[in-house]
């Protein structure tokens, strides 16, 4: 398993249209995102990342929404990711969009995120699937310097595991869109119709919804402690009369 941490420069994207293939995967994560954006509520959101400012979460009842990025002309703040100009606890949900695959230390953004979220927030994250036909494209040489291809691909099972450490309920997990959008549009389409529910581990995209969980610390009793001995003095004793000789 390669290390989460990379030496290597990585081209991030800051728009989809950087994408091989972005508008389809954009359009499949923003499906997806609709189905829960009414289940969010709070006061604020962050949308982290470029990718995640072109996405459309109008429909959601947060209407405070920061949009970070650095280059994306959507955005409405400028800031390190690794280094969020926030307070702890600040943020209800925030949206991450493909941005893990192209950061060079992918467990440092999540603390850093951790940080900034509420207990009980959501955390959604987007990805390419390495396991996927879109995914096994990187072993293609000329496409190796191409986006999403140069990135680093995780796969959601370990990005789920990362979020176990966090202590994060993973709400639900999901793969969709067996084949990337061509020009033969409409046997993709039958094929994603057909196929879809046979080979959900297959899907060019992955989408993970995760709530911060932040449970009290209980005290226990020690078994091994000595039990306490009754005293001599809270005990009544029974004397009989003795005569005097």
């Amino acid at each position: 398993m390669k290390p989460a941490r990379s030496q290597r420069p990585l081209d991030y994207p800051y728009t989809w249209e950087q994408f091989a293939h972005g508008e389809w995967v954009c359009s499949l994560i923003q499906n997806r995102l609709d189905e829960w954006l009414p289940r969010l509520f709070g006061y604020h959101m962050l949308k982290l990342g470029g990718l995640s400012c072109e996405l459309e979460t109008l429909p959601c009842s947060i209407s405070h929404q920061i949009f970070l990025d650095k280059l994306n002309p959507l955005r409405n703040l400028e800031a390190d990711s690794y280094e969020l100009p926030f307070i702890a606890k600040a943020f209800d949900t925030c949206l991450l969009a493909n941005q893990l695959d192209y950061m060079d230390d992918p467990h440092r953004l999540l603390r850093e995120i951790d940080r900034v979220m509420i207990d009980d927030g959501y955390l959604i994250i987007s990805g390419v699937n390495p396991s996927s036909l879109m995914g096994i494209g990187r072993l293609i040489p000329w496409r190796k310097n191409r986006l999403p291809w140069n990135g680093r691909m995780f796969s959601p099972l370990r990005v789920r595991d990362w979020l176990g450490v966090l202590n994060y309920e993973i709400m639900e997990i999901s793969c969709f869109g067996l084949i990337p959008e061509t020009k033969h549009r409409t046997c993709g389409v039958w094929f994603e119709n057909a196929f879809s529910d046979l080979l959900p581990a297959f899907g060019s995209v992955y989408f993970i919804v995760a709530r911060k969980r932040a449970y009290p610390l209980t005290r226990m009793k020690s078994s091994w402690l000595p039990k306490k001995q009754l005293s001599p003095v809270g005990v009544n004793y029974r004397t009989r009369d003795v005569k005097a000789p």
